[in-house]
């Protein structure tokens, strides 16, 4: 992979909420989900809104946490899991400072892991089954 490539999250399946700083990422077509280290947080927070990596590499060294070979391997594995994919033609976004000040404070190594303990019951969840015109729950009309 090239420093200078940009990624945006890989399809509409895939959501995202941060709870005190640590990311959770929920891909709703296989129930899947994955949790980060701090560094790891910060990392996704920055590539999937735009930040390139050759951006990011330079805050991301500073930090002491991430190399840019430790860079590489994380996109990787995002790559790998399809949070990610690359976003060809889309101009690079600036990392934010307050960014750079939590990838700073950040302790832990960048890291993502795959759970699916619960993918049974997301998947089962009845949300997924929404009719666009109808929403959900699709009252049934009396005949």
């Amino acid at each position: 992979m090239r420093q200078s490539d940009v990624y945006a999250i890989a399809s509409k399946d895939i959501v995202f909420e941060s709870f005190d700083g640590e990311a959770v990422v929920l891909d709703l077509a296989t129930g899947k989900y994955f949790g980060f280290t701090d560094t790891g947080s910060c990392l996704w927070e920055a590539l999937s809104s735009g930040v390139s990596p050759e951006d990011l590499v330079g805050a991301a060294t500073r930090s002491g946490q991430v190399s840019a070979a430790d860079l590489d391997a994380f996109v990787a594995r995002l790559l790998e899991f399809g949070l990610l994919a690359p976003a060809a033609g889309q101009a690079a976004q600036p990392l934010s400072q307050s960014l750079v000040a939590q990838l700073a404070n950040a302790a832990e190594p960048a890291q993502v892991d795959i759970h699916d303990d619960l993918a049974d019951l997301i998947l089962v969840d009845p949300i997924h089954e929404v009719e666009e015109p109808q929403g959900w729950p699709a009252v049934k009309q009396a005949s």
